[in-house]
């Protein structure tokens, strides 16, 4: 079997056993280095590590003082994680369509979306590509909106050189299977001091010395462990990209005229970290995507459906009071990317071989 994801964090055991031999394990100077150096790949003054994804985007939420019936846009197409920290965060959620292009919101959808309630706006960086900024960016500032970038699966991608998770509030991922990982894990990014000290004292339970509370926090911090685990990554951010867009590369144009079958494009002025390779499978098609995914497993290849519904569409989100009654149906792009993505290997352990193979026998499955 090639897997969808293969996951090699053996650079980490010197920082691990640095680690375990001091003691300390509770977040601490570790931790401290792995946020300098992940400011420096975000290019923001701050980066403020913490235990999840989704606590990130739950902090930096909070960290922006929402108010009931406040309104955050997003994308319907995403993973539960977004959706799950705005209703945390206790704000009403607002979805626009998202374009075949990126996967991403579209800025034309949002600006329909727009109210006298809204007041962040929440653009997902899928699949390792940024969203459209150059337009979203300046809509939220026409608007006087709150930038918050679940930029999970996008450490080290760009628009036009200016990096995921530095136009506001920049929320990360370091969960097993994303580019860099600490197994569990996030981190917020910004420029904004003010911020960055709200973050800090909310992950510590709002204590900003001990027990002296500011204000009603939460436990959001990372272990010393965890940290040790994404060090060496970020060292090498560079290489693994490089690895991911190398067989990216090699995938699409092995790809290209598959019938039924488009490639994902890397967009002008973006540049592509390649944490998913995510092909569409037509209508046209000689199989549909369940079933071309189906016919890959038998034939050794891992694949993802990232994914099978809009992040709404699931009977617990039913007549939720902070969820405006939604449907599929008015949000065709994104409702029918549900039907056709389909994500392939393009890590970086795959080899050459691998990737021929996973060329042949998607082309093969498909008639070509």
């Amino acid at each position: 079997m090639i897997p969808l994801t293969v996951v090699d964090v053996r650079d980490a055991e010197p920082l691990v056993i640095e680690v375990l031999r001091s003691g300390g394990l509770a977040q601490g100077p570790m931790v401290g280095r792995f946020e300098d150096a992940f400011a420096r790949v975000a290019g923001t003054a701050h980066a403020v590590a913490v235990n999840s994804g989704t606590t990130a985007l739950v902090a930096a939420l909070q960290a922006l003082g929402l108010r009931p019936g406040d309104e955050v846009i997003t994308s319907p197409f995403t993973f539960v994680a977004t959706l799950n920290a705005i209703l945390e965060a206790g704000a009403t959620v607002r979805f626009a369509d998202v374009s075949r292009e990126d996967f991403a919101l579209d800025p034309d959808a949002v600006a329909r979306v727009i109210g006298p309630r809204t007041k962040v706006l929440l653009p997902v960086h899928l699949y390792g590509q940024v969203a459209d900024m150059g337009k979203l960016a300046p809509l939220a500032a026409e608007h006087g909106l709150h930038l918050v970038e679940d930029a999970a699966q996008s450490v080290g991608s760009a628009f036009e050189g200016q990096a995921a998770g530095s136009y506001g509030l920049g929320c990360f991922s370091l969960y097993a299977t994303k580019n860099v990982t600490t197994g569990e894990g996030g981190v917020v990014t910004c420029d904004d001091d003010e911020l960055a000290d709200r973050l800090r004292v909310l992950r510590n339970q709002g204590m900003r010395a001990r027990y002296r509370y500011e204000l009603a926090g939460h436990n959001y911090r990372m272990s010393e462990l965890h940290a040790a685990v994404g060090i060496p990554q970020l060292a090498r951010l560079d290489e693994l990209v490089a690895a991911r867009r190398h067989n990216a590369k090699q995938l699409s144009t092995g790809l290209a005229g598959t019938p039924g079958l488009a490639v994902p494009a890397v967009l002008p002025g973006r540049s592509h970290v390649w944490h998913q390779y995510t092909v569409l499978i037509g209508p046209h098609a000689m199989l549909s995507r369940d079933e071309l995914a189906a016919e890959l497993t038998g034939r050794g290849i891992g694949t993802g459906v990232y994914y099978p519904s809009l992040v709404f569409d699931h009977d617990c989100f039913r007549g939720h009071p902070q969820i405006p009654a939604v449907s599929p149906e008015q949000f065709p792009v994104a409702h029918r990317l549900t039907q056709e993505a389909l994500s392939l290997p393009v890590h970086p352990a795959l080899t050459e071989s691998d990737v021929d193979t996973v060329v042949r026998e998607v082309r093969e499955a498909l008639g070509a």
